[in-house]
């Protein structure tokens, strides 16, 4: 949470990324959007994985972190963690994340002369 009350309340900015994008006003080399691609899928990858965790959890009766293998309970302790520090950010981030992702696709530096590809 914000300290500061004018503060939006999404720090996502996904569709204008993919705005900019379709209009050839946000481009990347190629080399530098594959990078950020690759590093937002890692990204998402790890966001999936901690929902997954808590949507577990949260259906486990007891909820006792000393009943689970340790090698396991890392794992639940920092998704739940996280959901509590920022409670729904998980799930706006699982949602997210895919539009940066296309607005990077989209914003490759073509070459001169290349036709860009349409996506729907």
């Amino acid at each position: 949470m914000s300290a500061d009350p004018r503060a939006p309340s999404n720090p996502f900015a996904g569709e204008l990324l993919l705005t900019l994008a379709r209009e050839g006003r946000f481009v990347l080399a190629p080399d530098q959007a594959d990078e950020a691609i690759a590093e937002l899928e890692r990204t998402l990858s790890a966001v999936r994985a901690r929902l997954r965790i808590l949507r577990i959890w949260q259906h486990v009766p007891t909820q006792r972190v000393d009943e689970i293998p340790d090698d396991l309970a890392l794992d639940v302790v920092d998704a739940i963690f996280a959901d509590q520090l920022a409670p729904g950010r998980l799930e706006l981030a699982a949602t997210e994340i895919p539009k940066y992702i296309e607005a990077l696709r989209r914003a490759r530096l073509m070459p001169p002369g290349a036709a860009r590809p349409t996506c729907g």
